[in-house]
């Protein structure tokens, strides 16, 4: 069976993924851009957006496994869109004509929608379900190749609480938030489950993966 895998999910050393304030102007609320200023250092956003240079190290290793493998993605409701985006017809996401999954997407939503498909091979699809079912979905549509579990944090939990996450990549970065959604609430002993490794960066943050236990 094809894995479910969370990659380059970035928290703060407080445990929140995005701040508090989420907007159409402010996607991570007061957090800003600061928990995703090491990725935009590496070699591998550098190529992502059409430039040369970018540090190659670590952090761009780990970065550049956000695709191999990958089949479908879910995400949900707040990594597609502001907290109004289902109220606006014409809203597509974040990311442009061109977002950078290139697979079926399925996000998850109590105000399902006919789905979009845009340029690249994403194709957006609206689901009101649970967990598992999303992801049966999904791995039907990947076609024997993995799922990736995008986010945000609330939906990460969700899948870890059911138990369905095979690979979770965390980078803790070395600030603190203080308010927004925290990633670890109600997951007490989750590390029991999951052989862990953890590779600090100069850039200053913290790759932990998860990877699950054989049984």
């Amino acid at each position: 069976m094809s894995l479910a895998r969370v990659h380059n999910f970035a928290i703060s050393l407080d445990g929140f993924a995005t701040g508090e304030g989420q907007s159409l102007d402010a996607p991570f609320g007061h957090a800003g851009e600061r928990l995703h200023e090491w990725m935009f250092a590496t070699s591998w956003w550098h190529e992502s957006s059409g430039r040369s240079g970018g540090n190659k190290g670590v952090d761009d290793v780990f970065v550049r496994q956000f695709t191999p493998g990958i089949g479908a993605e879910i995400m949900g409701s707040r990594k597609f869109g502001h907290p109004q985006w289902h109220q606006d017809p014409e809203w597509k996401g974040w990311w442009g004509p061109n977002p950078p999954f290139h697979t079926p997407t399925f996000v998850l939503t109590h105000h399902p929608r006919p789905s979009i498909e845009m340029e690249g091979g994403t194709t957006f699809h609206f689901l009101d379900t649970s967990p598992a079912e999303a992801l049966a979905t999904a791995r039907e549509a990947a076609d024997g190749q993995d799922v990736r579990i995008g986010g945000g944090a609330t939906t990460i939990r969700d899948f870890l609480a059911a138990g369905l996450i095979d690979h979770l990549h965390i980078v803790v970065v070395p600030i603190l938030l203080g308010r927004g959604v925290r990633l670890w609430d109600g997951l007490e002993a989750l590390e029991k489950a999951y052989d862990v490794e953890s590779a600090p960066s100069p850039s200053g943050v913290t790759h932990l993966t998860f990877t699950r236990k054989e049984s």
